[in-house]
């Protein structure tokens, strides 16, 4: 057998062969989503994006002779180690055939460019932090991922653990569908009714006049909400602005909702359309007709990923994550939505998740984190 050869990505061609291995890894598979190219390779570090103006990272590509065999990046996250006062390095990314050597060679490189930047440990996968697509798909892979899920082979799980990485937190993606409100516990809508009396609650959808500032609230309660959440570090005022100017072209105001209470704004909630059956159309391409097809083929979209019910921590415990759905539902039902996905749920998130389980809902896919050390490396 050949010997596997892992190198920095430096220069173009490098850069072009990182991106097209997945495509040609997964041409082949049904469920395979392409990613919207410009924007995985923002997320890699080949173009600028925000994440890194604090952070950085690096590249590497896995060859056997002249065939590129897989990828991987080494990510520093100065936010989480600030945050966590921890010394965590980050791998993602991570593509490889079905080779243990291969995958070997590539976490032992990205690995010792971590350690050689002070890190004693690493996590992952995160492309490139828990606040864009992460985890290894380890259970639900008879059906596409939605909207900004990963997706991978079953055999990613056995390569990442036979390096030594054991699992640090599962997230789980739950699937509802429009029968399932014929068998709503009713004991449900009292809830929402009892909290929106006692507390005086007005609930709404974003506001189309005032759509910027909107966004910009969400993103603002979105990080002050998930404060306590593990693993959490708050986006910057750069990822902030720049997904509020993605979010403005995919967000429908039916599938959100704000809570306020005296005045205030203390919720937010945010279903996007799955996308992902157009992004396979395009071939991840925007440009130079990609756009236009997503804006043509959206209202034919019958399938929405509930990506957030975020509550201020001080009214966390109250039901208002019910509240938001509640808002959302006769507006979503009535573009034709009929399934949703709630994703992700962190395992250790037990409110949230016994709150989609007394609602009849069970995990459908589950996804991985994973944690080394790299003292013997």
């Amino acid at each position: 057998m050949n010997s596997v050869q892992v190198t920095p990505v430096e220069g173009s061609k490098d850069r072009k062969e990182f991106m097209e291995l997945i495509w040609r890894l997964y041409r082949q598979d049904p469920n395979w989503i392409p990613p919207i190219r410009m924007n995985q390779e923002e997320l890699v570090g080949f173009r600028k994006h925000p994440f890194y103006e604090h952070n950085r990272c690096q590249a590497f590509l896995a060859r056997r002779g002249l065939e590129v065999v897989g990828r991987i990046v080494g990510i520093i996250n100065h936010g989480h180690n600030k945050r966590f006062e921890e010394k965590r390095g980050f791998f993602g990314f991570f593509e490889a055939i079905d080779d243990q050597q291969v995958a070997d060679a590539l976490f032992l490189a990205a690995g010792k460019y971590l350690k050689s930047q002070g890190m004693s440990d690493v996590r992952g996968p995160c492309n490139p932090s828990l606040n864009y697509e992460t985890g290894t798909l380890v259970d639900g892979f008879t059906t596409p991922p939605t909207f900004m899920m990963t997706y991978n082979p079953p055999y990613h799980d056995r390569l990442i653990k036979g390096f030594g990485f054991e699992k640090t937190q599962d997230m789980f993606a739950y699937d509802g569908n429009i029968e399932m409100l014929k068998t709503l516990d009713p004991k449900i809508l009292q809830v929402v009714e009892q909290v929106q009396d006692r507390f005086k609650v007005k609930v709404r959808p974003v506001s189309r006049k005032n759509f910027a500032q909107e966004v910009l609230l969400f993103l603002k309660i979105y990080n002050e909400s998930l404060q306590g959440t593990w693993g959490f570090v708050p986006l910057s005022d750069g990822e902030v602005k720049a997904l509020g100017n993605s979010l403005k072209m995919l967000i429908n105001p039916a599938a959100t909702s704000v809570i306020e209470v005296n005045g205030e704004s203390v919720g937010v909630g945010l279903g996007l359309p799955d996308y992902n059956p157009i992004i396979k159309k395009i071939d991840g391409k925007l440009f130079p007709f990609g756009w236009l097809r997503i804006l043509l083929d959206r209202k034919k979209i019958t399938k929405m990923r509930i990506i957030a019910t975020n509550v201020m921590p001080e009214w966390q415990r109250w039901g208002l994550g019910l509240v938001l759905l509640n808002r959302m539902l006769p507006d979503v039902l009535a573009i034709g939505i009929t399934d949703a996905e709630f994703s992700w749920v962190l395992e250790s998130n037990h409110l949230s998740r016994g709150s989609l389980e007394r609602a009849g809902l069970v995990p459908a896919k589950t996804y991985r984190l994973y944690d080394r050390t790299l003292s013997d490396l």
